[in-house]
């Protein structure tokens, strides 16, 4: 396949200002899947939709601008959850969804994902068409041909009832007393009233974003908010969402955190005893060994995929399957979305705690997690790939597994959306995973500075 020069695994992403992230760059994209479109389905129209950050507003009218000069027409629907962008693409019968968002990242960066007209993120082919689009000479279509752009007023209404919508359960939400932190992003203006309109009990948390607090130290990614505020309140559980609204972590009424691997096993398991399961489960490579270990014991078929929720995906429509996801909160539901949904996996989970009578607790009691640690090493110098294959770090992981033999995992892997190369290791002895991702991280940072 071509190398892309621009797409990452999930996007365009960067620093604002830096790169791809200026509003020059931002005109021409616009521009360039405007062409695509044009010369692909004919005159189109898309769905612009973003975060929180200060920097949406300055994409947001590039974009806009690139896409009337192609003579695409726009339709706004201004701070919105990816996954809402990818349903109100198909629900408006748009041909592309742009999301401008850096999902879980501070707001200094920012970031571009593209959604087909079928709500599901746009196909290797087209964004290599995109790319080559990129390369020439931009121009603009004749004045009569401009494309138009209009706000869409009630965007986040039919969101709403959307997320409302796959809540299939004969009992509502009433008595059931919940704790959400929105992360100051996306969905800060949404998800307190999906659940309180399903009866729902609500304490937000994290919904007073400012263009600049997004994702600081709150949502998905930072959990002692909310852990906090649930133990305190003495609340049933508490929700957490990231920047752009497509992952959930969740907290028991403890405190005890519920990643997206173990939220995968409280659907699954669900949808297989009310026979609507179908196809393998599908994890990455980071997935936990208990969690494998404990749908096996269900009957259930697991598989693992690249990291990133785009080989989820994949191996979900390569297999049949349903449902699958990352232990870092992406969850897809194919038989509810067509993409990563954070909201619509919390209600997922939700529904089986108000059919099974269970609390969240007891729904991932039989998960015997295996102690794992992942270890974010930023890069001082080098490219991800050269300091990977470098002899010391080779003989650091290789050492690892060595020792842990059949009793652990170690990954090692680039990120798909900054300069972080990212050990995990996993093993039976809590200690002994620490000592060893440290091992390896430090021969990483050894070999990235020189």
């Amino acid at each position: 396949m071509t190398e892309r020069r621009y797409f990452g695994t999930d996007g365009i992403r960067g620093r604002v200002g830096e790169g791809a992230m200026t509003p020059e760059f931002m005109l021409k994209l616009g521009w360039a899947v405007g062409e695509h479109l044009r010369h692909t389905t004919g005159r189109s129209k898309v769905v612009i939709g973003k975060d929180t950050r200060l920097s949406g507003y300055l994409f947001e009218s590039a974009l806009e601008a690139g896409f009337a000069s192609a003579g695409i027409d726009v339709l706004l629907v201004g701070p919105m959850p990816t996954p809402a962008i990818a349903y109100l693409t198909s629900t408006f019968r748009a041909q592309v969804g742009v999301v401008v968002s850096a999902s879980h990242n501070p707001h200094y960066d920012n970031g571009i994902k593209l959604f087909g007209a079928d709500g599901r993120k746009l196909p290797d082919t087209d964004e290599l068409e995109i790319e080559a689009a990129l390369e020439s000479a931009m121009h603009c279509v004749a004045p009569e041909a401009v494309g138009r752009a209009r706000r869409i007023e009630d965007a986040g209404g039919r969101y709403v009832e959307f997320c409302k919508s796959t809540f299939r359960s004969p009992a509502a939400l009433h008595g059931l007393r919940v704790a959400v932190d929105c992360g100051n992003g996306a969905t800060y203006h949404v998800a307190g009233d999906v659940l309180r309109e399903l009866g729902a009990s609500v304490t937000e948390l994290a919904v007073k974003p400012d263009g600049f607090n997004i994702n600081q130290g709150c949502g998905a990614t930072d959990l002692a908010l909310l852990q906090r505020t649930v133990t305190e309140q003495q609340l049933d559980l508490g929700i957490a969402f990231d920047g752009d609204g497509d992952r959930c972590m969740m907290v028991t009424r403890s405190g005890q955190v519920v990643d997206g691997d173990q939220l995968v096993y409280v659907i699954a398991t669900s949808r297989k005893q009310r026979k609507k399961l179908r196809g393998p489960v599908v994890g990455t490579l980071m997935s936990n060994l208990g969690v494998e270990q404990a749908l096996m014991e269900q009957g259930i078929e697991f598989i693992r995929a690249k990291v990133g929720d785009r080989y989820v995906m994949e191996q979900l429509l390569t297999h049949d399957g349903l449902i699958g996801g990352e232990s870092s909160g992406h969850v897809i539901c194919l038989d509810r979305t067509s993409t990563g949904d954070g909201i619509v996996t919390a209600l997922q989970v939700l529904a089986v705690i108000m059919n099974s009578g269970q609390s969240l607790e007891e729904l991932i009691a039989p998960i015997h997690l295996y102690p794992q640690l992942l270890v974010n090493v930023r890069l001082e110098s080098g490219d991800a790939n050269s300091v990977l294959t470098a002899a010391a770090v080779q003989q650091a992981k290789q050492a690892v597994e060595a020792e842990l033999k059949d009793a652990g995992r170690v990954l090692l892997r680039p990120s798909g959306t900054e300069p972080v190369i990212r050990v995990m290791v996993e093993g039976e002895d809590g200690a002994s995973v620490k000592h060893h991702a440290e091992h390896i991280a430090q021969a990483v940072r050894d070999v990235s500075a020189g």
